[in-house]
């Protein structure tokens, strides 16, 4: 019988801890897939910091590095500037990225340090419980904000890849979601545009993917599907904010 689909290599055979519904699994794949086709398992090192995806380092064949909350970028600048011709990529969530971590994704962006960022945006603090996360959408209900985000008193919502793209370090910053067959297409040739911008010493790379959390949001995976298409999508449009050049083939 012919093989219609198999797992990559880079993925280990370990079943995901993650809640029904939750887009991290299909993100994983994308990256292994890409780290596949690129060839470069075996001088790959990711970086993952605290959320849900603090078990990443079990998923992955590559070299994994925990970092402390937030600290990811820092622990990739290092490890990419003591070991240049690795490839070297950091996987976060919101809270982590754009609220603990705010400073040294701008810093390490502004530098412009050859790594990239996978970046799962579902708008709230998934591990920790569901409170109200810099992504949080304007009237969004979490466990801290049980009227609705007020951006009288909690400030807006950040869009970090429009902040970002105003930064001359970036070579690439996209936004793109796994919702449906033809974005899961887009997600992964804008992962791997990243590594091989990165491959390239192009500077730092972001990949924004727009994500849901069923078990915060109180809905079922389908009605998550939804409730991202019809809330979050508008709020963070997809697309490219910045893009130096084309990535040679």
């Amino acid at each position: 019988m012919a093989v219609k689909g198999q797992r990559p290599h880079a993925l280990t055979d370990v079943p995901f801890h993650y809640c029904p519904g939750c887009t991290h699994g299909i993100v994983h794949r994308l990256v292994a897939e890409v780290i596949d086709e690129l060839g470069c398992e075996g001088k790959t090192v990711g970086v993952a910091s605290v959320g849900c995806s603090v078990f990443t380092y079990n998923y992955f064949n590559c070299d994994m590095v925990q970092a402390p909350h937030g600290r990811a970028p820092a622990v990739a600048t290092g490890v990419k500037r003591a070991r240049p011709d690795n490839v070297v990529f950091t996987y976060q969530g919101d809270g982590d990225l754009a609220a603990i971590g705010a400073g040294e994704t701008v810093h390490a962006a502004a530098r412009g340090e050859n790594i990239v960022a996978i970046f799962i945006n579902n708008a709230i603090y998934g591990m920790t419980g569901g409170q109200m996360a810099p992504t949080t959408l304007p009237g969004q209900v979490t466990q801290t904000t049980p009227y609705g985000r007020d951006v009288k008193t909690a400030g807006n919502p950040i869009r970090v890849c429009e902040m970002l793209s105003s930064l001359d370090g970036v070579a690439l910053a996209q936004r793109v979601t796994v919702d449906c067959v033809k974005n899961v297409k887009q997600a992964k040739a804008a992962i791997k545009k990243a590594f091989q911008y990165q491959m390239e010493g192009r500077g730092y790379c972001i990949i924004e993917v727009v994500s849901t959390c069923p078990t915060n949001w109180g809905l079922a995976p389908q009605d998550a599907v939804k409730w991202l298409r019809e809330n979050m999508l508008p709020y963070y449009p997809l697309g490219v904010y910045k893009d130096i050049g084309e990535a040679k083939e």
